[in-house]
Formats: structure tokens, sequence, C-alpha cells
């Protein structure tokens, strides 16, 4: 299984002006914590970074403290996530069947999550790690009054890794840049194919590290991991 790693982002909304993967958690980068869980991953066997070059010194100093058993390739990101994962998906070997993508700031993502997508993977063609809604969701207009309150158990909430068979997310890519879809998920370009995309159980603790206050939480969910 190939996994490819979205890392080409800064860190604005953090207050920072660097990549956020390289901000530490309990004296580690992010990065460091997203690559631990994959390398320990059964199912994975091939990883690839889409970074700006800028931080690649940075990545392989990473990498090389890690001492991964599993190859890994820096590959160049674009403006947006979308175009980081399209080039991702040129630099696959030429081999890789299916591949997962997860982002590095879940960087608490554990290596059991990485496996169950995994193994799902293998009788699907599309799928993405996501948890049930537990708060009611208003839908509101542009002047905050609230229009609609959707069925709550028909509700979830995406998170990453998700997965696909590479010859179809390739397709699904191209397509995109065709019509000028602009995403925020590669789930969503399959859904925009018509093509299906299944819900493989997630974990509350697979948060997505985007500001201070989701930082202090992940620090507190390692602590209590590692104490």
């Amino acid at each position: 299984m190939h996994l490819l790693i979205p890392a080409a982002g800064m860190g604005r909304r953090m207050g920072s002006n660097r990549n956020k993967l390289l901000l530490t958690l309990l004296g580690k980068p992010l990065l460091t914590w997203t690559l631990q869980a994959a390398e320990a991953a059964s199912q994975i066997t091939w990883i690839g970074i889409m970074g700006q070059p800028e931080d690649f010194e940075d990545f392989k100093g990473i990498i090389a403290d890690l001492q991964l058993s599993k190859p890994v390739e820096l590959i160049r990101g674009g403006d947006t996530r979308q175009e980081s994962v399209y080039n991702g998906l040129q630099a696959l070997p030429n081999d890789a069947e299916r591949v997962l993508i997860h982002d590095g700031a879940r960087c608490l993502a554990t290596p059991q999550l990485f496996d169950r997508c995994g193994e799902a993977l293998l009788h699907d063609s599309g799928l993405i790690a996501a948890i049930a809604v537990k708060d009611t969701i208003k839908v509101v207009d542009e002047a905050g009054t609230i229009q609609d309150t959707p069925d709550r158990s028909n509700l979830w909430a995406a998170q990453t890794p998700q997965g696909f068979d590479v010859k179809l997310l390739k397709s699904c890519h191209e397509k995109g840049k065709q019509l000028g879809w602009q995403v925020t998920d590669d789930a969503a370009l399959f859904e925009k194919c018509e093509l299906p995309v299944k819900i493989v159980e997630g974990e509350e603790t697979n948060l997505k590290v985007t500001t201070p206050v989701d930082l202090a939480i992940a620090e507190s969910i390692l602590r209590q991991r590692i104490s």
C-alpha cells in the first residue's frame, strides 16, 4: 500500500510563517509523529511526502533521524492541497495500484487506523476515515439565519487517511483539472465523478492540528498515550 502525505502548507492559522509540520509536539516535529505511525503500519510499504523545496532539508533531517525502514520520496507540492496530491499521484511507482492519502497535520492517527483503511481498500475503490457527528448541525444563510437542521444520524465528519484505486483517482484529478473543479479532499473528486466512496470508522483523537488550541489538545492526547 502506497501512502501520500500532503505537507506543503504554511501555518498561518497557527500564527507561524513556516510549515506547521515543522512545529514541535512534545519535542518532535508534527511530521515525525505522522511518519512514526506510517512506519508502524503493516499495510504501508512506500511513503511520498509532497512539500515545498525550501522545507526538503528539514524533511530529510526528520527522515534520517527516524531511520525508517520504508522508502520515502520527497515530491514538490503545489499551491493547493489538490495540486499537491496531483503531483504526488504522478510520482507514485509504476506498480502502485492503491494509495492512501493522509494529511500530515493529522499527526495523531494510529498505525491501526492506517491498517484498517489499507485493508478496506483491498475491497473498495474509494474510502475515507470518518467519525459520526455528535453535535447538532445548523445550515445558515449569509445573514447568519438558520435555514435547516439536517438529520444528525446521516452526518459524518471526514478525516484522513482517504484511500483510492490509483487509476481511478488519477482519472478524477485529470477531469477536475480540465473542468476547473476546486475541492478540499480527494473524496469530493470521486463523488463528482459519480464513483462510490465508503466510510471507515475513524478515531476521535485523529484531529487536524491547525490552531494553537489544536496543538495543546494534541499534546494532552499524546501525554495520555505515553504515560
